[in-house]
């Protein structure tokens, strides 16, 4: 599919579905990355895809079966949650690779139906949890590799963004450090203690959650829509070390050698300059061409969703219901393709 018949690597034709902020944010970066072209991109609102094709060039379309039918190897499916579902089954049973962003899907039921399909019909399929790809992330990890992990902390705070409606901050904020924890600990979460309140908006805008991974490690995530301001920091105790790691100014620092006397050492470690967005595109053109695993699998992202909502239980009466349909614009039509 991305070999020429006398075997030469080609580019890899990809195409967006959505065209929102992240949506259009995937088209940008796919417009001049090595060894990707971007087909078109697709979105009902026609203001909407028209503004994004004349600030990027690209071809628009009003549906998916119209960009499917530009011979597009793979899909980036950045459309509400709640179409994630069936826009990835069509594009995978049409052949292509996916590329689904976060959450992968708005219940547990519908997730592995993805991940099945993929495995079916034999496409790479990748989770857009685009926090692994900050250089900062990589930088922790680095630090804490072969260490005997204790705990981690993690906030990711700020103010209600305007554009939220349908989901509170569990799955728009913390569903990125469950999925965190996990990459941090090389395993997952077996036991989850939420606490989650709609103190102001009418979905829950607070969430102090508490878990504890399959190899012991206790962590804790504290997010909520009311600080007037942004923080994203990630705090990883180890047996010999203590890491903190700013997600928004990519500093990281290690504390170690402790003394008897209270005393210790510090540095700040050395973090690289790289836009997430773009690693994770080239890490999916790569999964693509079969050169390596999907950074993030749709395993991975099952795990993530499985758990947000497990979080969600200590709020909604109904935990196995699957989140809210988004607004769908009165017109245009939604994306639609057949699934058949």
């Amino acid at each position: 599919m991305v070999q020429d018949p006398g075997g030469a690597a080609m580019p890899v034709r990809v195409g967006v579905v959505g065209v929102g902020i992240m949506g259009y944010n995937h088209a940008r970066v796919l417009t001049d990355l090595p060894g990707a072209e971007l087909v078109g991109i697709a979105d009902p609102d026609a203001g909407q895809r028209e503004k994004v094709a004349a600030l990027l060039g690209c071809r628009a379309f009003a549906s998916l079966d119209e960009l499917v039918a530009q011979g597009a190897d793979a899909l980036v499916i950045a459309a509400p949650t709640h179409l994630h579902h069936d826009v990835a089954l069509a594009a995978i049973h049409a052949g292509m690779h996916v590329l689904v962003e976060k959450p992968i899907a708005p219940s547990v039921a519908e997730a592995e139906a993805i991940v099945a399909a993929a495995k079916a019909k034999g496409v790479a399929l990748v989770v857009g949890h685009v926090e692994r790809f900050n250089p900062a992330v990589e930088a922790v990890k680095n630090a804490i590799r072969d260490e005997e992990i204790l705990s981690i902390a993690i906030t990711r705070v700020g103010p209600f963004p305007p554009r939220m409606s349908n989901v509170g901050v569990v799955i728009d904020l913390a569903v990125h450090d469950i999925d965190l924890i996990c990459h941090f600990t090389g395993s997952h979460i077996v036991d989850v203690q939420p606490q989650v309140k709609a103190a102001v908006a009418a979905r829950e805008d607070i969430a102090l959650l508490q878990f504890r991974t399959a190899n012991g490690v206790l962590a804790h995530i504290n997010t909520n829509w009311l600080t007037p301001f942004k923080a994203r920091t990630v705090h990883v105790a180890t047996r010999k070390k203590y890491v903190i790691g700013d997600l928004l100014t990519r500093q990281v620092t290690e504390y170690f050698d402790y003394k008897p006397d209270g005393s210790y050492s510090m540095r700040h470690l050395p973090v690289a300059y790289a836009e997430p967005l773009r690693l994770e595109l080239l890490r999916f053109l790569d999964a693509v061409r079969g050169g390596s695993a999907p950074a993030v699998t749709g395993e991975d992202g099952v795990a993530a969703i499985a758990t947000a909502m497990r979080c969600l239980e200590a709020l909604e009466p109904t935990p196995t219901e699957p989140l809210p349909a988004e607004p769908t614009p009165a017109e245009p039509t939604p994306l639609r393709a057949s699934v058949a």
